[in-house]
């Protein structure tokens, strides 16, 4: 008998025993991990939902082997001197050899049909089975309960508990998401400002380079402004260039990342990227774009335009491009558009990426607290980074610019997926960039912001305004790359830092919407860990293309090769800097606003000697150019 006939007549078999009605005793089931929602004994219980209330929801598949298999190859692969190191897989043997198959695919539907819910897709790879229904009906597929919960101000319904599956198939599934209903949805992780594509400037006078400017007077240099703590600081820089950020990191390489992919996934797509991009490089000296050097992957349709603020993640994009460009001119920019900022969006992008398997890099600008995920979210993320490691990928996501996240959330968190272990986390600093492109010091991004006092002869108290996200993960052990380097007992983050704070950040160009004027393009100043990540996104290229390869998880490495990162100085030359902003973002007709922004004092974070928790094991230097063997 011919071997695809075995296998048919095997999965029959295997079809006709799950489906079977059964004689005296149930069929015997298995509890599938990370399904049971953590927070429902905080929550307010409000009884069993309606059996028709409506259920959307998705089973996410296991890879073969399951995820503790790919992860042992994954490190396997990222650890020079093992037999498997560096030899990745293409998307297709990945498939081959964990992919779910079609024939996994059409039990478990068989299945969910049988219980009266409706498959109504199939994820990219087989990744995941869609379905909806009603809750009698996932009760009965799942073997638990739904109740409805009062849970973050919101009304919604949850399993009490892990689902089950029958034993038959469990090892087919990773987990099942959606069954609770409360909302995931990220945020860009760019520091507050204007709103895109609203128009917004810098305010003058700002310094073309660090310390060209001393704050002495207002812009009409009659007005005198306070020193502050007897010291009179430098006015903020108008916004870094491509070309001083590459002089003050890369230093005089002639790498530029060609050979290399850097893909960026953000929610919804600018229409003005191209144009934007080009322009940009054009004006402040980057190399112009080649033919296809920037491709766009966006979706048949976007949704939740409102709730998430559609035209707010166009600048995120616009950074993102933009930044990793100034720092590998040769590389190209693969950027991925989710359909929205919601959770699932999220993972079908990111699971187009490792489908796609094109990037060697791929660099996120955006999270959500690690209070919000949940195990199944957690599992189906993890899944996507560990195929990416063995197929040479690897993930970089912002690490948060809210510090501790104490004063936004009630409690000392980080943020996820920067948690994540098999992810790199990328923190923030304040850089000053001096006349000739120089780096006269570094420190940790961490602003408080004091004001004019009454009368304009002092600043007042300050207000803590924003800086480099990091701590300890509550959801993660500590892996073993961090041992013995950073505090023990938990994934700690972030793992490196660049340039984040948005007084020191990088010039940026958008087409934007002005009340005189109209629609039309621009630059300004912007920070946060959003420009942090695709900067190292950027310079990490050069390194791969001096490897020659990708390198999949990347953390093993960094933390194998502390030389090539500068750890970064607490007590810097200057308190801060003096900002003049526009009342209005775009003009003086409604005046300018005098401040001071400080440097180094991140909440409760604190740079110190070594790892820290605002900058990781601190900023990469030359060093990093070779570093990847």
């Amino acid at each position: 008998m011919k071997r695809d006939v075995v296998l048919s007549v095997v999965a029959g078999m295997l079809l006709l025993a799950v489906l079977a009605p059964t004689a005296g005793a149930a069929s015997p089931s298995q509890v599938i991990a990370n399904t049971k929602p953590l927070w429902t004994a905080q929550a307010v219980n409000l009884g069993h939902a309606s059996r028709s209330a409506a259920v959307n929801a998705r089973v996410y598949l296991a890879p073969v082997g399951g995820l503790a298999a790919l992860a042992q190859l994954a490190t396997a692969m990222a650890t020079p001197g093992n037999p498997s190191y560096h030899k990745f897989l293409t998307p297709a043997q990945y498939q081959q050899r964990f992919g779910p198959t079609d024939r996994t695919v059409h039990l478990v539907s068989a299945y969910l049909r049988r219980a009266g819910l409706k498959v109504t897709g199939v994820g990219t790879g087989n990744r995941y089975i869609a379905i909806k229904g009603h809750v009698a009906a996932a009760q009965r597929a799942f073997g638990t309960r739904i109740n409805r919960y009062r849970h973050n101000g919101q009304v919604v319904q949850a399993p009490t508990s892990a689902v089950s599956i029958p034993a038959s198939l469990a090892s087919f599934v990773l987990t099942v998401s959606g069954l609770d209903t409360t909302p995931h949805m990220v945020t860009p992780a760019s520091a507050p400002r204007v709103s895109q594509p609203a128009g917004y400037r810098n305010a003058r006078p700002c310094s073309d380079y660090y310390g060209q400017l001393a704050a002495s007077a207002e812009a009409d240099g009659t007005t005198p402004l306070p020193q502050y703590d007897s010291a009179t600081l430098p006015y903020a820089v108008c916004g870094y260039t491509g070309t001083q950020l590459r002089s003050a990191y890369e230093g005089s390489t002639s790498l530029d990342g060609t050979g290399v992919t850097v893909a960026i996934t953000d929610a919804y797509a600018s229409p003005s990227i191209a144009s934007d991009a080009a322009i940009y490089a054009q004006r402040n000296g980057d190399r112009a774009y080649a033919p296809g050097q920037l491709t766009q992957t966006v979706p048949h349709h976007y949704t939740h335009e409102g709730v998430c603020g559609a035209n707010g993640w166009w600048g995120e994009e616009t950074l993102d491009v933009e930044a990793v460009h100034a720092m590998a001119q040769g590389a190209n920019i693969h950027y991925y558009a989710a359909a929205s900022c919601f959770d699932k969006d999220l993972l079908d992008t990111l699971g187009q990426v490792v489908h796609d398997g094109t990037a060697q890099l791929v660099t996120n600008s955006w999270d959500d607290y690690e209070a919000n995920s949940t195990p199944d979210s957690v599992a189906a993320y993890e899944a996507i980074f560990l195929q990416g490691a063995t197929e040479g990928m690897t993930f970089m996501f912002s690490s948060g610019d809210d510090g501790d996240e104490l004063a936004a959330t009630g409690i000392k968190q980080v943020d996820y997926p920067a948690s994540d272990p098999y992810v790199t986390a990328v923190g923030g600093t304040s850089i000053a960039i001096g006349s000739t492109g120089n780096r006269l010091f570094e420190t940790g991004w961490g602003t408080v912001r004091h004001g004019l006092a009454a009368g304009g002869t002092s600043w007042g108290d300050g207000t803590y305004y924003y800086g480099s996200g990091g701590g300890s993960s509550a959801l993660f052990d500590q892996p073993a790359y961090q041992a013995g380097i950073a505090p023990g007992g938990a994934r700690q983050v972030p793992d490196v830092a660049m340039v984040g704070d948005p007084t020191t950040g990088m010039l940026v160009g958008e087409t934007q919407r002005f009340p005189k004027g109209g629609v039309k393009y621009d630059e300004y100043r912007i920070g946060g860990t959003s420009l942090s990540s695709p900067l190292f996104a950027g310079m990490t290229a050069l390194a791969l293309q001096a490897a020659g390869s990708g390198a999949g998880l990347l953390n093993p490495i960094i933390y194998g090769n502390l030389g090539a990162f500068t750890d970064v100085a607490g007590s810097p030359p200057d308190a801060g800097n003096v900002r003049a902003d526009y009342v209005n973002g775009v003009d003086t007709t409604q005046g300018v606003v005098y401040s001071v922004r400080t440097f180094n004092e991140d909440s409760s974070l604190q740079v110190s000697s070594g790892w820290d928790d605002v900058t990781g094991v601190g900023v990469p230097n030359a060093g990093w150019l070779t570093a990847i063997p």
